[in-house]
């Protein structure tokens, strides 16, 4: 795998606009992604920089945009407030060191090839986290919407919401008012031109400046200009556990969030992203953006889609992105210091709203309650307790009434009877031969992949039918067998063997031979009982039958 993407130029033009475009639209984004961290807002605008470049250069997706995220943004808001709480000297370099941790999860995530894996997770779960994180973000804006400082958890913010609506600042109020109405009425044809945020903020600021100038306002405030310095990572060995953990969630939450994004810039793009690629992509961006200083970051949607309308094709776009934002912070800073907050607050309401997936909001409990209830927990749990438990608790509920629907499945499909039924799906000859044992032969079938939930029904299925001489176990519509149901069939074989009963195993080929011959089940049958098809099996079991009962006839005579 080449490491650095190759820079092609055959589509300059489009990448030239799609990436000023993104840009664009990135600036107020990553202004208000700093301001709401509580880090500041030059450090969401490190992190655009070093994410947007970094993650272009070295990543997977060509057309894709990165940058911080709304959910990125909630999980770095809990870091800093943690560990500057109980490290007021060092507990902002702590925090950028857990970026570097999470940039370097997201590395070895790549190169561990896990990139296929890590979106295999169930919709209802990535709603519900996605949901919760949409609210967050509009729960934590409401302060600064009404004149306060934003609170970085959402039991602050509504603890003090009260008080705030109570006494607002109603200057503030009303720029964040005119803020939502133009991000959520600007027309289309002025967002392709000009984007909504963007406007937005110009708009807002000027009048803040110059019709407001006495409201007691919240501003941005000093911004430094020039290049960000160096941050060496810091540790506290008390708390290495808990940076390792935040670092690992990051890192989980960054790289669903961007191949997540990079799966909607294939529908776009009609191309195939390398999911392993960008996540290598995604971890230097994210490693050298808290070594300067910078954010998380990850794939952004918003900014991939605008990048790719406009243009964007190759990894250029999302390059040039990031050299512009880096030209406005060497340059520019004093133009950002007179933002109020209210407008940020304004633009990240719209963010969060946009987060939450009110589709399937909507349509949920109509799907399936079950379903409806998973992500219902998991939305809650992400607002009021923290993700990673919001994601473990969603995926091991999922997984368990997945299972327990795949058992249920298995178990219809497993079958033992010594008289032919409808239900069999045997053929006229095939049905004759049973019944013509007179239920001496016990035909024992499976169908479909044999998990560990198949394991039980295998087993009680076997008690139903206590009296036959021969056992037919049919494997030919078994494609998996579980390490589980091996030894469940292996128990049963072994249990018939000691009562002297015969054991045929038939059509039992690929992997399903492959596990029969690990835990060495052939070499308790002779090579005659194992046989390809059911009709020979169930020939050869007659005439063993036939045989029974002659010699038990012939017993009776001599008696």
């Amino acid at each position: 795998m080449q490491l650095v993407n190759p820079l092609r130029f055959h589509n300059l033009r489009g990448d030239l606009f799609g990436g000023l475009t993104a840009a664009i639209v990135a600036l107020p984004l990553a202004l208000a992604f700093g301001v709401s961290s509580g880090a500041g807002a030059i450090h969401g605008l490190y992190g655009a920089i070093f994410v947007g470049l970094l993650a272009a250069l070295f990543g997977g997706t060509p057309s894709q945009i990165s940058g911080p995220t709304g959910p990125m943004t909630v999980v770095m808001a809990t870091v800093f407030s943690a560990l500057i709480a109980k490290n007021p000297d060092v507990g902002l370099a702590m925090a950028f060191t857990v970026v570097m941790l999470g940039g370097l999860f997201q590395i070895l995530f790549g190169l561990l090839r896990l990139g296929k894996y890590i979106t295999l997770m169930p919709y209802t779960v990535i709603s519900g986290f996605m949901s919760g994180i949409g609210v967050i973000i509009i729960l934590i804006q409401i302060p600064p919407l009404l004149g306060y400082k934003s609170s970085s958890s959402v039991v602050g913010a509504l603890r003090d919401l009260p008080q705030f609506l109570a006494h607002p600042n109603f200057a503030a109020v009303g720029i964040g008012i005119l803020t939502l109405a133009i991000v959520f009425g600007a027309p289309a044809k002025l967002n392709r031109v000009l984007p909504s945020p963007l406007l937005a903020l110009v708009v807002g600021t000027l009048i803040a400046t110059y019709l407001l100038p006495n409201a007691n306002l919240i501003l941005i405030g000093d911004i430094p200009t020039g290049l960000p310095k160096l941050q060496l990572p810091v540790f506290r060995l008390d708390q290495i556990k808990d940076m390792l953990v935040y670092g690992l969630m990051l890192a989980t939450l960054g790289s669903i969030d961007s191949l997540l994004t990079s799966l909607v810039a294939d529908n776009i793009t009609r191309t195939q992203h390398d999911s392993d690629r960008e996540l290598i992509g995604q971890g230097i961006g994210n490693l050298i953006s808290g070594l300067f200083g910078g954010l998380p970051g990850a794939g952004a949607t918003m900014r991939t889609v605008v990048n790719v309308r406009a243009g964007g094709q190759t990894p250029l776009s999302g390059i040039i992105h990031g050299f512009l934002l880096l030209v406005i912070v060497l340059g520019a800073g004093k133009l950002t210091e007179s933002i109020p907050q209210a407008i940020l607050a304004g633009i990240l309401i719209k963010v969060g709203i946009d987060i939450i997936d009110w589709s399937f909001l909507k349509r949920a409990h109509r799907i399936s309650k079950k379903a409806a209830g998973i992500m219902y927990g998991v939305l809650f749990l992400t607002v009021f307790v923290d993700l990673i438990t919001a994601v473990a608790v969603g995926v091991f509920v999922a997984n368990l009434l997945t299972v327990q629907k795949l058992t249920d499945w298995q178990a219809g499909e497993i079958q033992a009877t010594t008289i032919p039924n409808e239900d069999m799906r045997l053929s006229h000859e095939e049905k004759q031969l049973l019944l013509q044992a007179h239920g001496r032969i016990l035909l024992f079938r499976l169908g479909g992949p044999m998990s560990f939930g198949a394991a039980k029904s295998i087993s009680r299925r076997m008690t139903i039918v206590e009296k036959f001489d021969v056992l037919i176990l049919d494997f030919s519509d078994v494609p998996i067998l579980g390490v589980t149901a091996s030894l469940a069939i292996e128990t049963m074989i072994k249990d018939a063997i000691e009562q002297r009963r015969e054991v045929f195993v038939v059509g039992a080929s690929g992997d399903v031979q492959k596990r029969l011959r690990c835990l060495e089940i052939f070499e308790n049958l002779p090579p005659r009982n194992r046989v390809t098809n059911r009709l020979e099996a169930l020939q050869q079991a007659l005439d063993l039958v036939n045989g029974y009962q002659s010699e038990v006839t012939q017993s009776k005579l001599k008696v």
